[in-house]
């Protein structure tokens, strides 16, 4: 059994993911939230803290200020704050440990954060990983597997309201990884518009290769649609994702833990921010914007 310190408390999945580990499912997940280190965020308030707290202690998890305290033997770490700006502070807290992390969603809040972060990792030779929970959803799989060559990919889901800091890099990173499961890297300029409703972003992977990523307020569905060629075939399969796919995130997670390579490599995970940021570029200057290329690991 994996023994995990869980950093940060302002995010339900703080609270989520012990649940699994420490309940029915934790033969599947095979680990065991043992510790969690406790702060304010915009993201939560003191009432909100109390109550998550105190549920954590009721499944086992012991809840501290302490940073030394809360890494106390553990085996693995789980960064689990909500707001992404918080990310490179802590992931240097513990970059340099020897211990595998999973970074929640998103990587970071800004490129020079995802860069810094993936400088670190680098430098004290981290066994890292960020990614959110959609893109491992069945529907997803089985969406990929009907169409080998997808030509094009569209993509839907819910866009949050952040407390603070940008909503679609918060929660648009659903949809951005999403299609990134579903088109592969290669993601080369983004074209964007906003509305009351929704961001549409046209991503150009060259070739004649492009995605939509659709992120709707209060849309609570997540689905799309992906086109390509199957045994020489053009086709079309549709597919719209069930409930949460914490039980398959937390799954990967456990075999990174344990040693296996990371399902989703950190350029990669940096490409899907660089895309939001793109985004975000386009709304704003009304044109085509291109995506950032990650640093390779020896942060050149």
């Amino acid at each position: 059994m994996i023994k995990i310190a869980m950093i940060g408390l302002d995010t339900s999945h703080s609270l989520a993911f012990p649940r699994l580990m420490q309940g029915p499912a934790r033969k599947i997940t095979g680990m065991r939230a043992v510790t969690c280190l406790r702060f304010m965020t915009p993201f939560t308030n003191q009432k909100v803290l109390d109550e998550r707290q105190q549920q954590l202690e009721a499944l086992g998890v012991r809840v501290t200020e302490n940073p030394d305290e809360a890494l106390d033997g553990c085996d693995a770490i789980m960064l689990e704050i909500n707001d992404g700006s918080y990310h490179l502070e802590y992931f240097k807290k513990v970059a340099a440990l020897g211990k595998p992390v999973f970074l929640d969603k998103p990587l970071a809040c800004s490129l020079a954060d995802g860069r810094a972060i993936m400088r670190l990792a680098h430098k004290h030779g981290t066994r890292v990983w960020s990614g959110s929970s959609i893109p491992f959803a069945s529907e997803v799989a089985a969406a990929r597997a009907a169409v080998p060559e997808v030509r094009l990919a569209h993509v839907f889901g819910n866009l949050g309201v952040a407390p603070a800091g940008d909503s679609l890099v918060w929660y648009g990173v659903h949809v951005f990884e999403t299609l990134q499961r579903l088109m592969g890297p290669g993601a080369l300029k983004v074209r964007a518009v906003e509305n009351e409703q929704s961001v549409v972003a046209l991503v150009d992977y060259g070739a004649g290769r492009q995605g939509l990523a659709e992120v709707v307020k209060k849309c609570g569905a997540y689905g799309g649609r992906v086109q390509g060629t199957s045994k020489g075939e053009l086709r079309g399969h549709p597919f719209v994702c069930g409930a949460a796919c914490y039980a398959l995130l937390l799954r990967e997670i456990k075999k990174f833990f344990a040693g296996g390579q990371a399902p989703v490599t950190m350029p990669t995970t940096f490409e899907g921010l660089a895309m939001m940021i793109a985004t975000r570029r386009s709304i704003v200057s009304g044109r085509a914007e291109c995506v950032a290329a990650a640093p390779d690991f020896a942060g050149r």
